[in-house]
């Protein structure tokens, strides 16, 4: 896939450092669309010079009015060109602006989804400026060819919508998409990263298709999965996510990644991981435990849920069970109550909203 532009054509730009009290790590690139809004967070360790250059172009509004030229449908998106903010300027231009202003910085960063690295111009050394290239999926021919200097954060769904809007063979638009403005902002950080193990005892409200059930979180017995499930919680992660497992006598089974209702994306995507296993054989998986579901991997937790049916003692010890019922445990009969093929629902009932009291 070639990035790069085939005429050189220089914008006059005055570019100083970032400013000093812009430091990289505490900041996030916020690039509004006419498409929607995403965000990128610095790598300053690897590519120190470009993340510099970059902010401050940001800071002095340069790519407000610019625009997305070039796309492959979920692959990569290419923009930045000043020349785009003319909407006079003639297509075989497009991707030519902004370049020969900064060297070579490249690092062993991979090119993995949500990389931005900078353009440059095919065969030309330190080439590389103002225009830069989003990766949506792993472009391993261009590691080691390019400065990677930033990652995506939050806002795939917009930039994959970028990638598949009409464009020739070779990515050019048929129509730029526009950059309305972009602007720097302070780095959102995950939420509870700090909580005191007492400030994890709370009472958590899950409104279903079938009825509310109000849980109370144990971080006594699982502290990191308590953590864990409130960050979920507090962020709306939850909210409109299926239950996609009843097993009748067992377990009821929801909040997995991929079963939420419309769009997938959520702002909170970014802080979902895996969970280390934290088992107590003194904690019995009985009716009304919630607990972590996992893979074979004891700390493959990340975001699944299931409610106790019944007694399963095979579980003690070897699952993170985190909460009880306090109220409410009489919805788990209508759930058993529900038509089923093997053990999926046949109507979609889902988590409508779960939020901390």
């Amino acid at each position: 896939m070639r990035i790069g532009a085939c005429l050189l054509l220089v914008a006059s730009l005055g570019v100083g450092q970032t400013p000093p009290t812009v430091k990289p790590l505490e900041v996030e690139a916020v690039f509004e669309t006419e498409l929607g809004s995403f965000r990128m967070e610095m790598l300053p360790d690897k590519a120190p010079k470009h993340v510099a250059f970059f902010l401050d172009l940001v800071a002095k509004g340069y790519y407000n009015g610019s625009g997305f030229h070039r796309m492959y449908a979920n692959a990569l998106v290419q923009g930045g060109d000043p020349l785009l903010k003319d909407p006079k300027t003639p297509k075989n231009l497009f991707g030519t602006g902004g370049l020969k202003l900064q060297k070579n910085e490249f690092s062993d960063q991979k090119h993995e989804r949500g990389i931005v690295s900078t353009v440059s111009i095919p065969k030309v050394a330190d080439s590389e400026g103002a225009q830069f290239f989003i990766c949506l999926a792993p472009q391993p021919a261009l590691d080691g060819q390019y400065s990677a200097f930033a990652r995506v954060t939050e806002g795939f769904e917009v930039l994959e919508k970028i990638s598949q809007l009409p464009a020739a063979a070779d990515g050019l638009a048929e129509r730029p998409l526009k950059i309305i403005h972009a602007t720097i902002e302070k780095k959102r950080t995950e939420p509870l990263l700090d909580a005191k193990p007492e400030e994890l005892k709370k009472t958590v409200r899950i409104e279903t298709t079938l009825g509310t059930i109000r849980v109370e979180t144990h971080p006594e017995w699982a502290l990191e999965n308590v953590r864990n499930f409130l960050k979920l919680a507090m962020t709306g992660w939850y909210d409109g996510q299926g239950f996609h497992r009843i097993s009748k006598g067992f377990v009821v089974q929801g909040g997995s990644e991929g079963f939420r209702q419309g769009a997938q994306a959520h702002v909170a995507d970014r802080w979902v991981h895996t969970v280390r296993g934290e088992f107590q054989g003194d904690v019995k998986h009985v009716r009304g435990i919630l607990s972590m579901a996992r893979g074979d991997d004891p700390d493959s937790a990340t975001t699944s849920f299931f409610f106790m049916l019944a007694a399963s003692s095979h579980l003690d010890g070897k699952y993170s069970a985190f909460a009880k019922i306090i109220e409410g445990i009489e919805v788990l009969e209508a759930f058993e109550k529900e038509e089923v093929d093997g053990e999926t629902p046949k109507r979609r009932l889902e988590i409508k909203r779960l939020s901390v009291e």
